[in-house]
């Protein structure tokens, strides 16, 4: 089995009308999709990890017509967990149908970018990987950010991380902190994510004796 990270980043800024609600909301930020799912009838779920004014948000996704229901499933200080079952949308359709038809794993999170696109890792052999890239949508830009042979173990090291040790070592990523030579710094970091140096650097030290745990194995 192979694995392509890609980056995909529609041309309206959403890949659902609801996303795009979401996206153009001053006072949330969508940081995850945690769960994504297809159903034959076309309807589809998304759980994503948001953070922001939860009880602002509450009137938005009540008067929205491709919503057809919404919870809020976890809350801590201002992130949350929001559960949408939303109506037939683009391109969420074309590319959940894209993914089926090659028989693709979705990693998840799919996570946000800084620049209004979705990082996602898709599972599957490297004939059907291509074809699926090959056959996105021409709405929707797509860069590959990194091919290679899955290993469960990989997946396994992200689910031990946390939400914001997640966020972090994204940020870090996207920003070039551990390119050579390094593009960026902890103070450049922080003031991405609205938090200090010291938290920055806290939260990269504890994923990369992650990482190099599952070496020694």
């Amino acid at each position: 089995m192979k694995y392509f990270t890609v980056t995909l980043r529609p041309a309206e800024g959403g890949i659902h009308p609801v996303d795009r609600m979401l996206a153009a909301r001053p006072t949330i930020e969508r940081q995850a999709l945690l769960y994504v799912n297809a159903f034959s009838n076309g309807t589809g779920v998304m759980v994503y990890s948001v953070r922001g004014d939860r009880e602002r948000l509450a009137d938005a996704l009540g008067a929205h017509e491709d919503l057809i229901a919404h919870d809020v499933l976890y809350t801590e200080a201002d992130a949350f967990h929001l559960y949408v079952h939303v109506r037939p949308g683009e391109p969420a359709g074309s590319l959940m149908m894209l993914f089926q038809e090659h028989a693709l794993m979705i990693d998840t999170p799919i996570v946000f970018t800084g620049r209004g696109g979705l990082r996602t890792t898709l599972i599957g052999s490297h004939e059907t990987l291509r074809r699926a890239v090959e056959g996105i949508p021409d709405s929707v830009d797509v860069s590959i950010e990194q091919v290679g042979q899955y290993h469960s173990d990989s997946r396994y090291v992200r689910s031990k991380l946390t939400d914001r040790q997640l966020e972090v070592v994204e940020t870090a990523l996207e920003m070039g902190y551990y390119e050579i030579p390094r593009r960026t710094t902890h103070q450049e970091i922080a003031r991405r994510l609205g938090c200090a140096p010291s938290t920055v650097n806290e939260h990269l030290r504890k994923v990369e004796s992650r990482v190099l745990s599952q070496l020694r194995r």
